[in-house]
């Protein structure tokens, strides 16, 4: 063997040696931090072991005639609610507040820094923040499972706004950023992990353009992520009222989108009819009972056996208003078509069933109001999507 391979051999040994200790150093590195991360205790209050045999489990909601207080402890239990529920109905426990303190300031509230559902990081430089350097951070915002949002301050000192990279290079540079990644969504609460990753993100952001990086604690805002997503789980709650024909006979799809249109609902692209207020925002929806979608193309020749009318709770502001709305339609559009108003499990709909599920819309939003998260508001939207 040649002294030119010995060489080779040599270099390469220790070209290998060197990149294995780098990654040895790197994940020695987020060990240390996740593992600092777990020492934390913090006991959450709607995680609490409860005595009952169900704790594990969900139930099936049941309420008493009269709406509640304010908190959530003073709900009573009788008769459970009649009308179809297409998703897991929610269980009201004496612990099961949401305990979350916001600390957003007024400043705040204005540009959105709602800090009940996001995890909200802040870099300040003591030089302008120019387009160049933001754009590869922006290009990260998806990749943390949950939305972020950044928000700049201008140079002026006063005025904050959204940075998007549609937006970037028609606004100016910046001397403070907020970073805001969403606690949770109806897919869960973001996982410890992802925090990490985006606190890191924004401390080697700030390194990078030497600036300070301010960042919360990994631990308290992954306690205040489940916290938020058990809160959710428990007012996620969307009623359907059922119409099937009386006969067993099935319901023609043009005679149902005439009497949809008619009735002021508009055929979308997901495949269902939605009713909107006149700020677009949707109060309810017209979907096939059976697994196929309304698609304009195929409603010439549709036929089905049914047809469900959907209410999303946390999505619709004036619940109560908005139920009885959708009710009326229901009635109407059962008449028209000679059909019948059932539930879930396709027993009829009495005026009792109804009136049961009215009050159980009406507890469920009073939570949500006495949460400081009201149904339909701008922070509920976020959160149920």
């Amino acid at each position: 063997m040649s002294d030119l391979q010995i060489s080779l051999i040599i270099i390469g040994i220790i070209v290998i040696g060197g990149v294995v200790f780098f990654n040895w150093l790197q994940q020695a590195r987020y060990r240390r931090r996740i593992k600092q991360a777990f020492e934390h205790e913090h006991e959450d209050a709607l995680l609490k072991t409860s005595k009952s045999s169900w704790e594990s489990e969900r139930i099936e909601p049941k309420f008493g005639n009269e709406a509640p207080p304010k908190f959530v402890n003073e709900f009573s239990a009788e008769s459970p609610v009649e009308l179809g529920i297409t998703r897991e109905p929610p269980r009201f426990e004496p612990e099961n507040r949401l305990i979350v303190e916001d600390e957003t300031t007024e400043e705040q509230k204005a540009v959105n820094f709602d800090s009940k559902i996001n995890y909200i990081t802040s870099i300040r430089a003591n030089k302008l923040i120019t387009h160049d350097k933001l754009t590869e951070l922006l290009q990260q915002k998806f990749d943390f499972g949950k939305p972020v949002r950044w928000l700049g301050l201008n140079q002026d000192g006063h005025t904050w706004e959204e940075i998007t990279i549609e937006t970037l290079h028609t606004q100016g540079g910046y001397i403070h950023l907020k970073g805001c990644l969403q606690l949770a969504d109806r897919a869960g609460p973001v996982s410890e992990v992802n925090l990490s990753r985006f606190r890191d993100m924004v401390e080697d952001f700030a390194m990078q353009i030497e600036a300070i990086a301010d960042c919360p604690d990994i631990a308290e805002a992954h306690t205040k992520a489940v916290t938020l997503d058990k809160f959710c789980a428990d007012v996620d709650v969307v009623m359907g009222i059922n119409i099937i024909s009386k006969d067993g006979g099935a319901f023609v799809g043009t005679k149902i989108r005439a009497l949809a249109e008619a009735s002021g609902f508009r055929l979308e692209s997901e495949g269902a009819f939605r009713f909107r207020d006149d700020n677009n925002t949707v109060l309810f929806s017209l979907s096939n009972y059976e697994t196929t979608p309304f698609l304009p193309a195929s409603m010439r020749t549709l036929t089905t056996h049914g047809i469900t009318f959907l209410f999303d709770v946390p999505r619709v502001a004036n619940g109560e208003k908005i139920f009885d709305q959708m009710v009326s339609l229901a009635r109407q559009f059962a008449l028209t078509l000679n059909g019948i108003m059932v539930d879930d499990n396709r027993v009829p709909l009495n005026d009792n069933g109804i009136r049961k599920s009215k009050q159980q819309l009406m507890n469920i939003q009073a939570v949500m109001a006495a949460n400081d998260i009201p149904a339909g508001s701008e922070t509920a939207l976020k959160l149920f999507v």
